[in-house]
């Protein structure tokens, strides 16, 4: 059995997903979506360190997944 390095990051799911919080990763898997059109799964994920809110200067915010929400969908199996 190998385990992790001390120099090697662990990410681990902090708590279980909702069905709607995973389909809102998956959906931010393809692309990032527009702040107004955020569900109220966003503030929880986010909350969690999974999406992350950011600004571009030629458009409004929009919501991404985080390195974090990235590993989780690995952990799924689903990247």
């Amino acid at each position: 059995m190998k385990f992790p390095s001390a120099s090697t990051p662990v990410r681990a799911i902090k708590r279980l997903l909702s069905h709607h919080e995973i389909a809102t990763l998956l959906l931010l898997m393809h692309a990032p979506i527009d702040v107004m059109a955020a569900t109220p799964d966003v503030a929880s994920l986010q909350e969690y360190g999974y999406v992350e809110i950011v600004s571009a200067e030629a458009s409004s915010p929009q919501v991404r997944l985080t390195e974090d929400g990235n590993a989780v969908l690995r952990g799924l199996g689903i990247k």
